[in-house]
């Protein structure tokens, strides 16, 4: 077995970890977001999957902000946990523009600086994580909705590519996406504002 073999079942337990505590809203996840991205990184880049690679440094920032927003809360100053709320209109008209933007200008700088053999689709997989880990750390239940789209596209993406394992993955989180959005909307009726 190979370096990349093992990296590869490592990102894949971490990301079943991850996994795990999202779907319970569980603030461990956002630790899991520091660990994965540094395993990722590598194998992106060895794939020639750069826009994957890129989106892994944002992760690791992201991670950072979504621990604090969700264990302290808005900025009222009450530090409590930050709580499920639903994506308003506002929200999803932000989620579309950012997503189409993030989408071209990356699709052009992959297409422009690099070997890439996807871009449309390493483009389009990593412009939605983006805004979806955003939502993520908002505590919007629809984020899952964004992870369902993008877990199906990356385990065509992944399969194609050769990555047996992440391809497993994203199919093993297509379906929890579609699971998490339920659990997120009874957690969303049971809590406490």
């Amino acid at each position: 077995m190979n370096f990349d073999s093992i990296l590869e079942i490592l990102g894949f337990t971490v990301g079943l970890l991850y996994l795990w505590w999202e779907y319970h809203a569980n603030p461990k996840v956002w630790l899991a977001s520091v660990i994965m991205p540094a395993i990722s990184m590598w194998i992106y880049y060895s794939k020639g999957l750069y826009a994957d690679f890129g989106i892994n440094i944002y992760y690791l920032v992201i991670a950072v902000y979504g621990f604090i927003a969700w264990t302290r809360g808005t900025s009222s100053g009450a530090h409590k946990p930050r709580l499920i709320t639903h994506a308003t209109l506002g929200v999803w008209a932000v989620v579309v523009a950012a997503t189409l933007i993030l989408w071209a200008g990356i699709w052009w700088i992959l297409v422009s600086f690099t070997d890439s053999t996807v871009p449309v689709a390493d483009a389009f997989t990593t412009a939605l994580s983006i805004v979806g880990l955003w939502m993520m750390a908002r505590k919007y239940a629809e984020q899952w909705l964004a992870w369902f789209v993008v877990d199906i596209v990356c385990s065509a993406l992944y399969y194609y590519k050769g990555l047996n394992f992440y391809c497993c993955l994203y199919a093993i989180y297509t379906v929890i996406a579609l699971l998490g959005y339920r659990k997120w909307l009874r957690l969303m009726r049971e809590q406490t504002p």
